[in-house]
């Protein structure tokens, strides 16, 4: 079993959790991800790690409370265990010093894109984070993400806090400006599709990681496919980042809605 040393209310239907999972935290970096599975039953749920510790040998997840599964796993408790906690699983991000880099979270993005901005700062990058929420309350990791970001730049819908508007709008002045050399931008598929088609104009690679609808992480069940470019890609193995120009956004958004009902 996999206990959850520490458990934490970010905001409404927002959980965080520490796991004793010591084999996944020596060797898990950033932009990797988990599968756990907290009954012997339950569903496997895909998580990017949103830190870890490797002398105490904790991952760090962070899950926001949508559907059956999720909902089970916010009521876990400290000193509860999970069954499976499977990982690191996919590629891990490819950090470098590119010069001055713009990530975008949107929502729980704020939670995988954290050790990336934690990373490319480490690799003398000048990282400006835009961190959106629908409101003030729903707002995670700003503290966080500002402590290794050169600048903070706060968004939300209603403008309860910080700016009003969406995340687009900030990262369009910055393009503006020029001197962007790379953009992340993690969320919900819906922002991550509309912040590409921002940065495309200004020929901006921008990476993305892709939260499809996964079951094995491991390739072999194909339920995470993508159409990317002229090839089919599996988001376990193939990502989870990927160019965001080359994913057909449209698709993915259908494939990730068949199991909305239920």
């Amino acid at each position: 079993m996999y206990k959850v040393v520490r458990r934490k209310e970010l905001a409404e239907n927002i959980v965080l959790f520490d796991v004793e999972a010591p084999n996944v935290a020596k060797s898990c970096s950033a932009g990797q991800f988990i599968i756990l599975r907290f009954k012997e039953y339950s569903e496997r749920i895909p998580l990017t790690i949103a830190d870890f510790d490797r002398k105490k040998g904790t991952i760090t997840i962070i899950s926001q409370a949508l559907g059956k599964s999720t909902m089970e796993l916010a009521e876990l408790k400290e000193g509860d265990g999970m069954e499976d906690f499977a990982g690191p699983l996919g590629i891990p991000s490819e950090i470098e010093k590119y010069g001055t880099v713009v990530a975008v979270a949107g929502g729980v993005g704020a939670a995988p894109i954290y050790p990336i901005v934690r990373e490319l700062k480490k690799a003398g990058n000048k990282v400006i984070t835009i961190l959106g929420s629908r409101n003030k309350d729903l707002m995670i990791l700003e503290k966080e993400l500002g402590e290794y970001s050169d600048e903070l730049i706060i968004m939300t819908d209603d403008g309860t806090y910080g700016r009003k508007g969406l995340v687009t709008v900030p990262l369009k002045e910055l393009l503006e400006e020029g001197n962007v050399d790379l953009v992340y931008a993690i969320g919900p598929p819906i922002m991550m599709k509309f912040a590409c088609k921002t940065t495309e104009p200004y020929g901006v690679k921008t990476l993305v990681s892709l939260n499809s609808i996964m079951i094995d992480g491991t390739g072999m069940c194909g339920v995470c496919r993508i159409r990317y470019g002229n090839e089919i890609k599996f988001a376990c193995v193939n990502g989870p980042e990927f160019d965001g120009h080359l994913v057909d956004w449209d698709s993915m958004l259908k494939r990730n809605t068949m199991y909305k009902e239920q």
